[in-house]
């Protein structure tokens, strides 16, 4: 039966994914919900049938009560029938509707709706650019992704298993009162009134104050995962105190918008029990005055006080819901703030893949300021032939890491072209332009995972022979042989940490280098590769490095000039612009910005803290 309900919706079905979501809060709900639409309509069916169903029983009780008002042996001979039904009716047909409006929503709706509201909205999130990335913080998106499908859910539950739930009964109650005297509606419907005015003032302001808690509760979490992610840095300063302010300020301020969200629910509460006694007091009161005046039966008083008693238990209940449900939608509406954002960096229209022929990149009048008008690159020219080697040389803040990012079209330049055999790489498929890119960053980065995990993430196809060829490669295969892992994980299988903090830079560096070799793009970018290695290790894959050059247009950054000395060519970039381009030793000859670099060097390295203070 489980399964049943369980595998009504498929969380992870084909969808047309768009690149900019809605902006309003129920058309973004209306989006994600779309596979449910089916289900949703089943379960307001059963949610109001399981109203009238309580509502039925209350009327079946005041019956009762009239019919026991005669002999007890004519009762049973003139009623007996219809007391069995209303026993069997109790006994099997009530529980099976219940447990199938129960298990709708426990079953079918919950579990599978934040599934498919986490696993869509990570999705987007990931299609987002790098750029996107650098402006937020890791830990608030993280936040917002884990937080929005349970919120999601919840909403739906309160929206069945509450609200719809609580309408039917509200309207059948006005319509068994009605049914029993049309006076008893009087003080029900200036209830209802009074109680819809309080509902109203609660939502208004639940949803503001519960999306400030949000709020709160994100930045809290940006802080605290800032702190643990840059862990290094605060134990190297001894900053824990600093750390426990910046952390205490955030946490304070989410206690005083928890605080005010709070006020809200007591206010709210002290009116709902004033409201309750009125509601009491209104209905049965003029249950009794009819009866009283014999205008209408024992039974009519017994099913209206239950009716108000019911409706009195159930008034706090419907409140929480409907302000759990704003609550939620303002814990939805803020995680909106990262999920529905607009893709800022996508694939053309009609984007074929890249076709790599030659190798050669062409680069023209490229200008990239980030937005600032200054740094980056300006009017950039280059052409670098098929196979050719290039070593890119230039102060820090010169445009380097500018020109390879907007190579990898991990932003768009704001004027000007990137040309990989002839084809401008905007109107190319990026998954296309990166699978014919390799590269080796200075923060060599990995994944939490295994060894394995991370080198074959530039070629998952790659057989465990490979993997291992590579890794002797560059210097890794031995060390790697060697770890182990608090789980007692050994080799390649050993976890290597969050963004490999469980390796020295050096055995990141070269499982990095490993994981390119592997990849074996014919385009390769090396950004720092070796600045993270010792000398003898650098010696020893000064060779390797060379080698999976072959064949192979290059760009490498380097402050350690002895590692592009042999380049085919090396350029110097200053202030966004290429002012010198030769060899090694053409550029010495010229006595320029190289030379002087070459000559302030200390073991390779440029001496940046010198070209600071000119």
């Amino acid at each position: 039966m489980f399964r049943f309900f369980e595998n009504l919706v498929d969380p992870y079905a084909e969808y047309p994914r768009t690149d900019t979501p809605p902006k309003r809060l129920f058309p973004f709900l209306m989006q994600y919900t779309r596979p449910f639409r089916g289900v949703f309509m089943i379960a307001t069916v059963t949610s109001i049938l399981t109203a009238s169903v309580e509502i039925g029983l209350i009327y079946g009780m005041g019956w009762v009560v009239d019919i026991l008002d005669g002999d007890p042996a004519q009762v049973w001979d003139t009623h007996g029938a219809t007391l069995i039904f209303l026993a069997l009716f109790l006994l099997i047909l009530r529980p099976l509707l219940n447990v199938f409006d129960v298990a709708l929503i426990n079953q079918t709706i919950l579990p599978n709706l934040g599934t498919l509201v986490r696993y869509r909205a990570h999705g987007h999130v990931l299609r987002q650019s790098v750029g996107w990335f650098e402006n937020d913080f890791a830990g608030r998106i993280a936040n917002r992704i884990m937080q929005t499908p349970p919120a999601t859910g919840e909403v739906a539950f309160q929206v069945f298993d509450a609200v719809t739930f609580s309408l039917a009964y509200v309207i059948g109650a006005m319509v068994l009162l009605g049914d029993m005297d049309p006076l008893l509606m009087v003080p029900l419907g200036v209830w209802m009134l009074l109680y819809a005015g309080l509902i109203r003032w609660t939502i208004r302001h639940v949803a503001p104050a519960s999306k400030a808690s949000s709020d709160a509760r994100s930045q809290i979490n940006g802080r605290v995962v800032d702190a643990y992610t840059n862990i290094q840095s605060v134990k190297m300063f001894d900053h824990h105190d600093r750390e426990m302010d910046y952390a205490q300020e955030a946490i304070e301020h989410g206690r005083v918008t928890f605080q005010r969200e709070m006020r809200l629910y007591t206010t709210m509460d002290l009116v709902l029990n004033v409201l309750n006694a009125l509601l009491i007091v209104g209905v049965v009161g003029m249950a009794l005055a009819l009866w009283l005046n014999s205008a209408t039966s024992a039974g009519a008083v017994a099913a209206a006080t239950a009716l108000v008693l019911r409706l009195n238990a159930m008034t706090g209940w419907i409140m929480w819901a409907t302000t759990s449900l704003f609550r939620e939608l303002g814990i939805v509406q803020e995680g909106m703030e990262t999920i529905a954002q607009p893709i800022d960096l996508t694939d053309a229209a009609g984007a074929k893949p890249l076709q790599l022929t030659q190798g050669r990149v062409e680069i023209g009048a490229l200008s990239h300021h980030y937005g600032r008008g200054a740094g980056g690159l300006d009017s950039l020219d280059l052409s670098i032939a098929p196979g050719q080697k290039v070593g890119l040389v230039g102060r820090s803040g010169a445009g380097k890491s500018t020109l390879v990012k907007l190579l990898l079209r991990f932003y768009d330049p704001e004027s000007g072209t990137v040309r990989i055999d002839g084809q401008d790489i905007t109107q190319v498929t990026q998954a296309s332009l990166r699978a014919n890119i390799g590269m080796v960053q200075q923060e060599s980065s990995l994944l939490h995972r295994s060894v394995r995990d991370n080198l074959l993430y530039g070629r998952p196809d790659a057989t465990e022979a490979q993997m291992i060829a590579a890794a002797r490669q560059a210097q890794a295969h031995d060390f790697i042989l060697d770890l182990t892992d608090p789980q007692g994980r050994r080799g390649y299988d050993a976890h290597v940490g969050e963004r490999g903090v469980k390796l020295s830079g050096g055995q990141r560096q070269r499982v990095t280098l490993a994981r390119v070799i592997l990849k074996d793009a014919p385009i390769l970018i090396l950004d720092e590769a070796t600045s993270a290695l010792d000398s003898e290790v650098e010696a020893a894959i000064q060779d390797t490095l060379y080698g999976m050059m072959e064949g192979k247009t290059v760009i490498a950054i380097a402050h350690r000039l002895s590692t592009i000395a042999r380049m085919d060519r090396i350029l110097v970039i200053d202030q966004g612009h290429i002012v010198e381009d030769g060899s090694h030793d053409a550029l010495l000859a010229q006595g320029g910005l190289y030379a002087s670099f070459w000559a302030r060097q200390s073991g390779g390295f440029l001496d940046l803290d010198e070209e600071a203070a000119e």
